[in-house]
């Protein structure tokens, strides 16, 4: 059924229909009325739930985390300084093999105080051990709480899930969005059963100690169970598409890239905008390109390669800075890229910053400087200089500027 959903409301009729039976909630904007209109399912009686309205984002994680525990399936909610509050438990959510399903509304981190998205919480992250996932429209924010779940608690993984969506770009925005029925959701979601739970009549042992003897085998095994999202998330993706009548690419959405000489890579809602840029040039007869990335963690490595090994120049676009080095996702996909011996100049474009819009003519601009790259016949010397470019304030031109 049709619903015109704003991406928070679009997001909570998803948990819904995933019927968790414990959700904790500790408000914080941009994310706030999603755990509102969870509160308002489980008052209405149309979603049975143990609500449970803590008193800080750090009990939210941890009452997750016990519920989880003892075999619950659990839904917790955050944003930025909340996200941030909550570091401490996200390692025993991870180590501890716990499902739990996340949503993060994106938003930038104090100081300055700023409640609009960027993506520099959840990236600040990435090495806390859960898989991270982000939404660029209304649909697939829905879609995926679903499939995080189905993911999560998938026995090869067990593993939380970090479901990001751009704050208020997608979070109160509203589109027109299709609710599944209840009957479809419990088709393609069935009810969480696992042995990783707190059991009087099977005892187990849980969140134990691991001296250096055994702890680095606790985190081969986390590791490895990660990297078995590669071949999980096509099986939900293609269970949810049988079910739903909707399909999604994988941990990588290429979009023409198969003759591209200049490609974009991007993370989140500014990809419907980049969508149109490359619809523009190609127009244009310039062979441009969309890779974006879906899946952060796992890092999708081979759909990366696979996706840019014809393009000229590469541009990553991000709401992100590590400062002192550049954005975190420009350091990702060269490091997938540089497993092929080849690295085609790039340029790390960072935008959006502090809710900062990121505009059509900054984009083109973008690719221009990577058409630029692609086609300089500087040295070497020349071409692999600092490749971090702020748009808006720095200039794109010159061939010094490509990595």
């Amino acid at each position: 059924m049709k619903q015109f959903l704003s991406g928070n409301e679009a997001l909570a009729e998803g948990v819904r229909l995933a019927r968790p039976q414990v959700i904790s909630a500790y408000p914080i904007t941009p994310q706030t009325t999603v755990v509102e209109a969870l509160a308002e399912m489980v008052g209405a009686g149309t979603l049975q739930a143990e609500y449970m309205h803590v008193e800080s984002e750090h009990t939210a994680l941890s009452a997750a985390i016990g519920a989880s525990a003892t075999g619950a399936r659990t839904f917790t909610a955050t944003s930025s300084q909340g996200l941030l509050y909550m570091a401490e438990c996200l390692t025993y959510a991870s180590g501890g093999r716990f499902p739990i399903v996340m949503m993060n509304a994106n938003r930038a981190l104090a100081l300055p105080w700023n409640i609009y998205g960027d993506q520099r919480d959840s990236l600040s992250l990435l090495d806390h051990g859960w898989i991270q996932v982000y939404a660029d429209s209304n649909q697939e924010a829905l879609d995926l709480a679903l499939m995080a779940y189905a993911l999560g608690e998938d026995p090869a993984v067990s593993l939380p899930v970090m479901v990001n969506m751009d704050g208020f770009a997608l979070t109160h925005t509203y589109e027109s969005v299709d609710v599944p029925t209840q009957e479809q959701a419990d088709a393609f979601l069935p009810p969480y059963v696992t042995k990783n739970r707190f059991s009087f009549e099977h005892p187990v042992n849980m969140g134990y100690s691991a001296g250096p003897e055994y702890n680095r085998f606790y985190a081969r095994a986390h590791h490895d169970d990660m990297m078995a999202c590669a071949r999980i998330i096509p099986e939900v993706e293609a269970l949810f598409a049988q079910v739903m009548g909707r399909s999604y690419p994988g941990m990588v959405e290429a979009y023409e890239t198969r003759d591209a000489d200049v490609v974009m890579v991007t993370l989140g809602s500014v990809s419907g905008l980049v969508r149109d840029v490359v619809d523009e040039l190609r127009a244009e007869g310039i062979a441009a390109g969309l890779v974006r990335i879906r899946y952060l963690r796992p890092l999708p490595i081979k759909p990366l390669i696979d996706a840019l090994s014809a393009a000229s120049a590469i541009g990553v676009l991000e709401k992100d800075i590590s400062f002192g080095a550049e954005g975190t996702v420009f350091t990702n996909v060269m490091s997938a890229l540089s497993r092929t011996g080849r690295i085609p100049p790039a340029l790390d474009l960072i935008g959006g910053l502090g809710g900062d819009d990121i505009t059509h003519a900054q984009i083109r601009d973008a690719f221009d400087a990577l058409i630029a790259c692609a086609t300089s016949s500087a040295s070497e010397s020349e071409a692999r200089q600092d490749p971090v470019r702020f748009l808006g304030m720095d200039d794109l031109g010159g061939d010094a500027a490509c990595l």
